[in-house]
């Protein structure tokens, strides 16, 4: 069995089996409170009409492109990311699990089946070309290795080891939903260092997925999340 197929088995392992006390920490508040989280573990795929989704998406190419890639830094490519994954983002938006600025009140307006179909589109436009990353630099070692010294898991696990989502081995483990991992390859440094630095400070937490990157982030340094951010964005 190859390292990657390992990283990737215990990692379907730890996500799918979450120590008991881990879950009631995410829940919070007691059972008669509506839930300020959702656990994706049980998410099903999402699909949507491409063409229709198409149709609704003039004000997002404002910021994310018409071909969905971003046309400042600051903010995601959502082009081939799995539709599942753009799905969950927006309904975060909508409910306010998440929180920004534009998006919440973009996300108000949008239906189920606009979010559903505007997903379906921007998972259906091609992603940006790979780059060239220097795996030997700090931000591939840990993103493929991780540093154990320091309780950093490696990114591959869950984002594949080219950051263009998991290479998904046949096997008897039970398997998290990966479709509901975000493609990282040739995301900006500014995004994803934005995006590690809310996730480390709880500002994103709204799902089980944040609730683990929480985690993850917070074992990271500055240097560190500057390193691997400058990885991603040439991936």
């Amino acid at each position: 069995m190859s390292s990657t197929h390992r990283v990737l088995h215990l990692v379907a392992a730890v996500i799918l089996w979450l120590p008991a006390f881990s879950i009631a920490a995410a829940e919070g508040p007691p059972a008669h409170t509506p839930a300020t989280w959702t656990d994706l573990r049980q998410q099903q795929p999402i699909t949507g009409d491409v063409q229709a989704g198409q149709a609704k998406s003039a004000v997002c190419a404002a910021c994310h492109g018409p071909q969905g890639l971003a046309i400042v830094p600051i903010f995601p490519n959502l082009a081939g990311q799995s539709a599942t994954y753009l799905y969950v983002q927006l309904m975060t938006f909508k409910n306010g699990q998440r929180n920004d600025l534009v998006m919440s009140g973009q996300a108000a307006a949008l239906s189920d089946a606009d979010m559903r179909n505007l997903a379906a589109y921007y998972a259906s436009l091609p992603a940006k070309p790979a780059g060239q990353a220097d795996a030997a630099s700090r931000g591939g070692r840990l993103f493929l290795d991780g540093d154990p010294a320091q309780g950093v898991p490696p990114c591959q696990g869950c984002h594949g080891p080219t950051g263009q989502g998991p290479r998904v081995y046949p096997s008897n483990t039970p398997q998290p939903p990966w479709s509901t991992f975000p493609r990282l390859h040739g995301q900006s440094a500014i995004y994803v260092t934005k995006a590690l630095g809310d996730f480390s400070n709880g500002t994103r937490s709204g799902t089980s997925n944040a609730q683990i990157m929480h985690n993850v982030a917070q074992t990271l340094g500055d240097a560190d999340i500057q390193a691997l951010s400058t990885y991603i964005a040439t991936q």
